[in-house]
Parts: structure tokens; C-alpha cells; sequence
């Protein structure tokens, strides 16, 4: 079993959720803000869910205010904000840090696997995107900047 399904995480609710829950699929896991200014990449990834949901696709969305305290609030506000404003199907998590002595250890996991530019590991902003294929191997580590849609060939690639 790899490693990725053997972490767990509270989601908004509280509720602990498995990884292994989403074994045999592919994996989005994605950092998120509600005050950010690639706060309207829910939509784009929204979009995507939908596309591939039903072929085994799934995204993550773990809210964290650790950049610009851009995510200051509760996790029932922060799923009324997601809901309101995006209508979002995809599973969001409980509010944690991804950077630093609490960071959560999915995300030292993640960030072990795949690091960021010049093998950095630290998580420099908000909506940095992980693709885990269906055997729970971190494919690929995506920038803030980079758009949900520009992510679509390699999630069709892995689903494939």
C-alpha cells in the first residue's frame, strides 16, 4: 500500500476521513483560500471535477491560512463561502497548516515527493495542487499560478 493511503485527515465536519478511501483513483489534493486572488480557481476546478468525477477522479480541498491570512474563517464559514460562491460537489477538509512545525502530515508527505522549484519543500502559497495517480504515487507538483484547466491532460493522462 503506498504511502498516501496511510494518512487521514478531519475533514469540515470533524469527521476523519482515509486516505485509503480513495484508493484506485485519482487524486487532486489542493491547499485552499477563500480571500485569494486564485480563490476563483474553484470554479476551474469545480469544472474539472465534474468533467472526471464519474471516471475516478477526486479533488481534495484543504483550506489553510498560513499565506496572507487569506483564510480567516471557521469550517462551516469556509464551506458556506465554497458553497455559495462556487457550489462546490468536491470534498473540503478541516482548516490546517502546511508549512511549519503543525503542518499536517499528508502535507510533509506531499511535499516530500514532489518539491516545488530547486527542491524546495515548503508550500509557498495558496492552491498548490498535488496529482496522486490511481496506485497513490505523487505524479506531479502544480504552482498557484497554474489554472486547474492546464492540469486536465495529465488527469485524463492518469485516468487513462
Amino acid at each position: 500500500m503506498s504511502q498516501f493511503y496511510q494518512f487521514s485527515a478531519e475533514d469540515f465536519k470533524g469527521e476523519n476521513i482515509e486516505m485509503s478511501a480513495y484508493k484506485g483513483k485519482v487524486v487532486l489534493v489542493v491547499n485552499t483560500a477563500s480571500a485569494c486572488g486564485f480563490t476563483p480557481q474553484y470554479e476551474g476546478l469545480q469544472n474539472i471535477y465534474k468533467a472526471y468525477q464519474d471516471q475516478g477522479f477526486e479533488i481534495l480541498a484543504f483550506p489553510c491560512n498560513q499565506f496572507g491570512q487569506q483564510e480567516k474563517g471557521s469550517n462551516d464559514e469556509i464551506k458556506s463561502f465554497c458553497d455559495l460562491n462556487f457550489n462546490i460537489s468536491f470534498p473540503l477538509f478541516a482548516k490546517i497548516d502546511v508549512n511549519g512545525e503543525q503542518t499536517h502530515p499528508l502535507f510533509n508527505h506531499l511535499k516530500q515527493e514532489a518539491p516545488g522549484i530547486l527542491g524546495t519543500k515548503k508550500i509557498k502559497w495558496n492552491f498548490t495542487k498535488f496529482l496522486i495517480g490511481k496506485d497513490g504515487q505523487v505524479i506531479k507538483r502544480y504552482a498557484p499560478t497554474t489554472k486547474p484547466q492546464a492540469i486536465e491532460a495529465d488527469i485524463k493522462a492518469q485516468l487513462a
